[in-house]
C-alpha cells in the first residue's frame, strides 16, 4: 500500500463516520446559533459577541475534530489492525501524517461551516483577516492533535471516548470557550494563559483588533507542542512493543 492510497483510505474510514459530524460540525453550530442569535449586538471584552462565540465555537470543533482519531488508533490496536499494519512496508511515519491529514480536513470543514454562521449573523471581515483567523486557529490546535495521538496509543479503546471529551471539555471550559471565562485575575487565571485554549478564543479579537497574536500565545502553543511530540513518540514506541 502506498502512503498516498493510505491517505485516501483514512479519508474514506473518516467520511464514514456520521458521529464524528455530530459532534465537530453539528453540534458547535446549534450551540453558536443557540447563544449567538440572541446577542448579535452584545459587545464582549471589545469584540462583537457573535465574533467571540463564532471563534469559540470554530476552537471547540477544532479540538474535537483533531483528538478524534485516537479513537480510530486506539480500535486499530484493539483489532490487530496496527499489528498487520506493521508487517507491511508502510512506515509508520506515513500512517501518522495519513491520521494527521484526515483531522485536519475535518477540522477545515469545522472552521469552514462557522465561519459561514458567523458570516450569517453579522460577523465581517475581510479575506485576509478569514484567512489569517482560519491560520491562527489550525496552528494553535497543534498541541491538542498530538495529545489525540497520544492518548490513541497509550489507552484502551473503551477508555479513549471518556477521556477525549473529558480532555476537551477540560481545554473548552478553561479556555473560555463557553462564552465565559473562570477567572480574569490570580493563579487561576495564569493557568488560563498557559492553555492554548485560551489564546484560541481570543484569536478573533487579535486578527480584528490587535492586528496580531501575542507572543505569549506563539511561546505557549510551542512550548505544548516541543514537550508533546517527545511524549507521542515515546507512546508509539511503547505500543508496537505490545502488539
Amino acid at each position: 500500500m502506498s502512503g498516498a492510497t493510505h491517505v485516501r483510505y483514512e479519508i474514506l474510514r473518516t467520511l464514514r463516520n456520521p458521529l464524528l459530524y455530530a459532534i465537530t460540525l453539528g453540534l458547535p453550530l446549534v450551540l453558536f446559533y443557540g447563544v449567538a442569535s440572541g446577542q448579535r449586538h452584545v459587545i464582549h471584552d471589545g469584540t462583537g459577541f457573535p465574533l467571540y462565540f463564532m471563534t469559540a465555537m470554530a476552537v471547540y470543533g477544532a479540538m474535537f475534530a483533531v483528538t478524534a482519531p485516537g479513537a480510530r488508533i486506539a480500535r486499530d490496536r484493539a483489532t490487530g489492525w496496527t499489528r498487520q499494519m506493521m508487517i507491511t512496508p508502510l512506515r509508520a511515519r506515513t500512517d501518522v501524517t495519513a491520521k494527521v491529514v484526515t483531522m485536519y480536513l475535518v477540522a477545515v470543514a469545522a472552521l469552514g461551516l462557522l465561519f459561514l454562521a458567523g458570516a450569517s449573523l453579522g460577523v465581517r471581515l475581510t479575506a485576509t483577516q478569514w484567512l489569517e483567523l482560519a491560520g491562527l486557529l489550525l496552528v494553535g490546535v497543534a498541541p491538542l492533535a498530538v495529545l489525540g495521538l497520544i492518548l490513541g496509543y497509550l489507552l484502551p479503546g473503551d477508555a479513549l471516548t471518556p477521556a477525549v471529551g473529558g480532555l476537551v471539555i477540560l481545554f473548552a471550559l478553561f479556555g473560555g470557550v463557553y462564552g465565559f471565562q473562570l477567572a480574569s485575575s490570580g493563579p487561576l487565571f495564569d493557568v488560563m494563559k498557559g492553555l492554548p485554549s485560551y489564546w484560541l478564543v481570543l484569536a478573533g479579537d487579535a486578527t480584528v483588533n490587535r492586528g496580531n497574536w501575542p507572543a505569549q500565545a506563539w511561546i505557549t502553543i510551542a512550548v505544548w507542542v516541543v514537550v508533546l511530540v517527545p511524549v507521542a513518540v515515546l507512546a508509539y514506541r511503547r505500543s508496537a512493543r505490545r502488539v
